[in-house]
């Protein structure tokens, strides 16, 4: 690889900072052995058919932060493959801002890169700037979020609205249908409003309501703030529902400080190494999980196909678990680093 890069807000270089060595598979959780090189980080499930000037090809990867484990063990998939076809990457942090997000895009295409990976805040609002890529030939992939826009090559993601409904089955499970549930979310993700729509219908078909919501904003020390207003504000309130990383990661910070673990009950999205404890003890009921690595790499594969112009897919589905206290040591490797 001729170099990999992170830049943040656009513009601003930064240095990407090591992260977990995300998850092998589960019938090798031994194969991470750390150190975030591309020896130890888990064999892709497809490679690309490529070409023969990968090592000319240029392709940018604009994510949503560069604070949350999940975004950059996406991060670091995307790395690996890119090494090893020799491909120039550059990461772009949107710092949870969807403008940012837009501006790096417009950027990219300015620069005339070869491809263009996404992971959008804003689905709706980045349809300008993919539609202006696809106009000036560069091919785009959408990861994580589902963008549904015509200038979209691949898509990469999660049922992210069947996967709120299963971990909402899990809650239905643990309260026995009845109870109210308030909710952790990310008002400007587009992706979190559908694990939150997915939750909500299952919760509230099995008898259980919704309660307050509040806006995390997909920044963890937000969230932790918004899920003490939550919990301060109803004291009564046994059930919280946080739909992302920074959201469950503030909301169980949120739980320890109030020394509320005897009566609240969380479900969530993401492992994260503070989530643990509360798997342990029992109060985090279940968490979302899903295959960080896939995203990157099958992005990755996606996005050198298309700079090749050989064919994709139009989706590649990438599937989520549910780690519950009875189970979660056998994810352990996806926090291993």
């Amino acid at each position: 690889m001729k170099r990999t890069i992170a830049l943040a807000a656009g513009t601003a270089l930064l240095a990407l900072s090591a992260c977990d060595s995300a998850p092998p598979s589960a019938a090798d959780p031994t194969a991470a052995d750390g150190g975030g090189s591309a020896a130890s980080l888990p064999e892709p499930s497809l490679q690309p058919t490529g070409c023969e000037n990968t090592d000319e090809m240029e392709i940018g990867l604009v994510t949503i932060n560069l604070q949350a484990l999940f975004f950059n063990q996406i991060n670091e998939a995307a790395q690996a493959m890119a090494e090893e076809y020799g491909v120039d990457l550059q990461i772009i942090s949107g710092n949870n801002d969807s403008v940012t997000q837009a501006n790096a895009i417009n950027t990219l295409v300015a620069d005339g890169v070869d491809a263009i990976i996404v992971a959008a805040i804003d689905t709706e609002g980045i349809k300008p700037a993919i539609r202006a890529a696809d106009a000036a030939g560069i091919p785009v992939v959408a990861v994580d979020a589902i963008v549904d826009d015509p200038a979209v090559d691949a898509q990469v993601g999660t049922a992210n609205a069947e996967a709120g409904a299963l971990i909402g089955e899990l809650l239905l499970e643990e309260s026995g249908g009845e109870g109210e549930v308030g909710i952790v979310s990310a008002l400007n993700s587009t992706i979190q409003l559908e694990r939150q729509r997915g939750f909500e219908e299952a919760v509230t078909a099995g008898g259980m309501t919704i309660g307050t919501v509040v806006d995390g904003r997909n920044i963890q020390e937000e969230a932790q703030a918004a899920a003490e207003n939550l919990l301060t504000g109803n004291p009564d309130l046994q059930y919280v529902y946080a739909t992302g990383e920074p959201a469950l990661i503030g909301l169980a910070a949120a739980v320890r400080s109030q020394d509320a673990q005897d009566r609240i009950t969380v479900v969530g999205w993401d492992l994260s190494e503070p989530v643990i404890p509360g798997l342990e003890q029992g109060w985090i009921a279940g968490v979302v999980q899903q295959n960080t690595y896939e995203f990157g790499y099958q992005a990755m594969a996606a996005a050198i196909d298309l700079a090749c112009g050989n064919p994709v897919q139009e989706e590649y589905p990438v599937e989520t678990q549910i780690v519950t206290p009875e189970n979660y040591e056998d994810y352990l490797y996806y926090l291993e680093g």
